[in-house]
C-alpha cells in the first residue's frame, strides 16, 4: 500500500510537471505567433535574363507596393559581365529600377544626363518614393566618400524625369551648410508637413530637414537634438553614456504620428526625435559589434500604429523586431551568409501593405530579398 501511495504521488508530481511543460510551450508559442515571423521568397524577383544586379543599396516601396531599387552598375565585377556582344547574359541593369510586388520587371532608368542638366551620383546609395510618387535619389558611402564631394541629392518623376537638384558636387561647407550635403544617406518625406527628412550621413554629422517641393532648408539637428559639430571625435563607445555627436548617420524615417527614428550606424544606436528634432529616446543595437556597425535602416509595420518597428544590423547579418512603443526587442532572423534567407552588408529595408519586408546588400551581397509575413496575428495588430 505505501508502494502505491509512493507510486501516486510520483505519478501526480510527473503529470504536474509535464502540465507546467505544457502551459509553458503553449505560452511562448503564443508570444511568438503574436509577433512577426517571416519565411525568405527564394525566387524574388523575376530579373530579366540579360541583366545582373551590382550592389543594392537602397530600396523603398511606393503606394501601390511596387518595390523600387536603386544599383550601383559600376560595381559588377569583369567576371559577371559578357565579354562577347552576343552572349545571353550579362549585362549591367539600368540604377533605378522597379518591381511589381510579385517580382516582375517593371522599369528601369538613371545614369548621367546626356545634357548635363544635373548631376548624376557616383556613388548611387539611398532611394526614396514620396506620397506624390515622386523618387528621391542620393549619393553617398561609395568608392569616392573620401573625396567628399558628393554633396547633393536628386528628385525625379516616377518615370525618370529630372525635377529638382538640391546641393552642387564639391560645394559642402559642412554640417552648418544649409544650400549642400556631405555623402546623405537617406531621405524620407513625411506628407503631413511635406517635409524631406535627410540622414546627412557619411561626411556631415546631421539631420536636415527641407521643404519638399522647393528644396529651402527647414532646420537641422545632430545626436541628442545638439547643435552638429564636425570637429568632435568619432571615438566608438560601447558602454556608458552615448557620444554627444553622430558618428555615420545612416537611416531617417518618420512614423505616422510624427516621430523621427534616426539611425546613427557607428555608434550602434537608433535616436528617436520629434519631427522638430526635440530628443526622445535611444536604444543600442548589439552595441560591443565591431564590424559594419548595427544600425543602418528601419522600416514600420503597415497597420495604423505602425507596431513593429524593424531594423538592419549588417554587423550580425540580423533584422531585428522591436515592439515600436516600448522598443523592446521581440524577435529577429538572419545570419551573415550567402544563401536564400542570410546576409552579406545589408544596407536597407523596407514593408508593403501586407506587411512583407524587403531587404538590400551591398559589398559582395549584389541583391534584394523579400521576407513573406508568415503569422496573420501580427498582421492585424
Amino acid at each position: 500500500m505505501k508502494r502505491w501511495h509512493a507510486f501516486s504521488l510520483i505519478a501526480a508530481v510527473v503529470l504536474l510537471e509535464a502540465g507546467s511543460l505544457l502551459v509553458g510551450r503553449a505560452a511562448h508559442a503564443q508570444k511568438d505567433f503574436g509577433s512577426p515571423q517571416f519565411q525568405v521568397d527564394p525566387f524574388w524577383p523575376k530579373m530579366p535574363k540579360q541583366w545582373i544586379l551590382g550592389q543594392v543599396s537602397g530600396l523603398d516601396v511606393d503606394a501601390q507596393d511596387n518595390i523600387w531599387i536603386i544599383q550601383r552598375p559600376w560595381s559588377i565585377n569583369n567576371d559577371e559581365k559578357a565579354q562577347n556582344p552576343e552572349a545571353e547574359c550579362c549585362r549591367e541593369a539600368p540604377p533605378v529600377m522597379e518591381f511589381d510586388n510579385a517580382g516582375n520587371y517593371l522599369h528601369g532608368w538613371g545614369g548621367k544626363p546626356a545634357d548635363d542638366s544635373y548631376e548624376w551620383p557616383l556613388d548611387e546609395h539611398s532611394i526614396h518614393v514620396d506620397y506624390k510618387g515622386n523618387v528621391w535619389i542620393s549619393s553617398a558611402g561609395g568608392p569616392h566618400l573620401r573625396d567628399g564631394k558628393e554633396n547633393f541629392i536628386l528628385k525625379f518623376t516616377a518615370t525618370g524625369k529630372f525635377i529638382m537638384q538640391i546641393g552642387r558636387r564639391g560645394m559642402s561647407k559642412g554640417s552648418l551648410d544649409t544650400d549642400n550635403f556631405n555623402n546623405a544617406a537617406d531621405i524620407a518625406v513625411y506628407p503631413k508637413t511635406n517635409e524631406a527628412f535627410i540622414a546627412d550621413g557619411y561626411v556631415n554629422r546631421r539631420v536636415i530637414v527641407i521643404d519638399a517641393d522647393t528644396g529651402k532648408f527647414k532646420r537641422m539637428w545632430g545626436a541628442y537634438g545638439n547643435v552638429p559639430d564636425d570637429k568632435a571625435p568619432k571615438t566608438r563607445m560601447d558602454e556608458g553614456p552615448g557620444p554627444q555627436q553622430f558618428n555615420l548617420v545612416h537611416g531617417v524615417k518618420v512614423s505616422a504620428d510624427g516621430l523621427v527614428y534616426v539611425n546613427d550606424r557607428m555608434n550602434n544606436r537608433i535616436q528617436v526625435f520629434t519631427i522638430d528634432g526635440k530628443f526622445q529616446r535611444e536604444i543600442f543595437i548589439e552595441r560591443k559589434t565591431k564590424l559594419l556597425g548595427t544600425s543602418f535602416s528601419t522600416a514600420f509595420s503597415p497597420d495604423p500604429a505602425q507596431r513593429w518597428l524593424y531594423e538592419a544590423d549588417a554587423g550580425n547579418g540580423k533584422v531585428h523586431i522591436y515592439d515600436r512603443k516600448s522598443l523592446q526587442e521581440v524577435g529577429s532572423f538572419g545570419r551573415i551568409g550567402h544563401y536564400a534567407g542570410q546576409f552579406v552588408f545589408m544596407h536597407n529595408l523596407a514593408t508593403d501593405s501586407k506587411g512583407n519586408i524587403y531587404v538590400a546588400e551591398v559589398g559582395t551581397g549584389h541583391r534584394v530579398q523579400k521576407f513573406l509575413i508568415q503569422n496573420q496575428t501580427a498582421k492585424l495588430n
